[in-house]
């Protein structure tokens, strides 16, 4: 029982803060900087993908927003690939300017992708939601890694603002978005984002329309011999889910599109990932998504080694106290905890919804954030 303990509590905090210390020791030890661009003689022609259901409120917004990019307009395409919106998406994103305008059949955000990257003919298809704002500079940044021959998927850093509620999801992604750089540093990134990424055309990946690509594409790419690189200065904005309870919601559908991938998408296989790339995917995804179980297994052996020393009974009061406060809120330190085991929990809860009765490949706009 003892062993089952510090096992489960030592993987824990290694997956929360060890594994922080051990990218920081690697990349001094080996001198991991970001890598240089190699000048392009020209920018590469980019198809812009907005995958939209039920946008209409923002489509007109986003497509002024990609208008106003700081690229050349005769080498950028907007595609609007509208699945079966239900509203007036298809017209106002004509009306507002977008190139191409595809209104499919409801087959989930994954086939919209698909049929507009089949539309396209450009030699970048680049990705962002609706609801995403980009900077001017934004898709010059995202695209500059492709100068390197060796990278096939580029993600940027989307920041997430909330002008009131009790959401703490910025601070966990300013952490998240840390660890992300040091990956991308030092071999690739293991997940992205799907505000703000990008493919060459002849990288991209047909998945299982319940694969999200944020987590299929980069371990996906690497399996293959590419690079997923993260470029910090491809920047957008978008809005986050205002309170904790719905952030909640969120992962835990986000999570049961990811349990698919991870039980049966090939992220758990070693083959094809150099050693470096293993450690990440064990260290980030595995025992990541391992952590609501850790918890579990931690507090059963320290509440069954009470009398066995201070230290359990210790280590049973401070989760008793991690659950107090999560469930007190209020004051930002209780909501701290609170963000913390609910969006722990959704690792869970996602896994729950997929294996009793499968996930969707439709979704819709998260609640508040439109």
């Amino acid at each position: 029982m003892k062993l089952v303990f510090w096992l489960s509590a030592g993987l824990l905090v290694y997956t929360q803060a060890g594994y922080a210390v051990l990218l920081a020791a690697l990349a001094r030890l080996r001198g991991a900087g970001l890598r240089g661009q190699t000048p392009q003689s020209s920018p590469p022609t980019v198809s812009l993908v907005i995958a939209a259901y039920a946008e209409e409120a923002v489509i007109a917004d986003k497509i002024a927003n990609a208008r106003a990019l700081d690229y050349p307009r005769e080498r950028l395409e907007v595609v609007v690939a509208c699945d079966g919106s239900p509203d007036a998406t298809p017209q106002r994103a004509r009306d507002a300017g977008a190139d191409v305008v595809l209104e499919l059949p409801h087959g989930g955000k994954i086939r919209a992708q698909d049929a507009a990257v089949a539309r396209s003919r450009s030699d970048i298809v680049a990705f962002s939601d609706a609801n995403a704002m980009w900077e001017p500079d934004a898709l010059s940044e995202l695209v500059a890694p492709f100068a390197q021959p060796d990278v096939g998927y580029v993600c940027g850093q989307v920041r997430f603002v909330n002008d009131e509620g009790t959401n703490q999801e910025g601070l966990y992604w300013r952490y998240e978005l840390w660890l992300r750089s040091m990956e991308s540093r030092l071999a690739s990134v293991t997940g992205g984002n799907g505000a703000i990424y990008a493919t060459r055309r002849e990288d991209y990946l047909v998945v299982d329309p319940v694969m999200g690509h944020d987590l299929s594409f980069p371990f996906n790419m690497v399996k293959r011999g590419r690079r997923a690189a993260y470029a910090p200065r491809a920047q957008a904005t978008e809005k986050m889910v205002p309170t904790i309870e719905g952030e909640f919601a969120r992962k835990r559908r986000m999570m049961s599109h990811a349990w698919p991938i991870i039980v049966r998408g090939g992220l758990l296989s070693p083959r094809g990932y150099p050693p470096l790339y293993a450690l990440m995917i064990a260290s980030h995804r595995a025992l990541r998504y391992a952590s609501p179980f850790l918890h579990l297994v931690a507090f059963a052996a320290s509440a069954a080694l009470l009398g066995e020393g201070w230290i359990y009974a210790a280590a049973l009061a401070l989760q008793c106290a991690l659950l107090i406060a999560a469930l007190a809120g209020g004051v930002r330190p209780f909501l701290i905890a609170r963000y913390y085991v609910l969006t722990t929990a959704s690792i869970a809860a996602g896994l729950w919804d997929w294996a009793r009765h499968g996930t969707p490949a439709g979704w819709a706009p998260a609640e508040g954030t439109r």
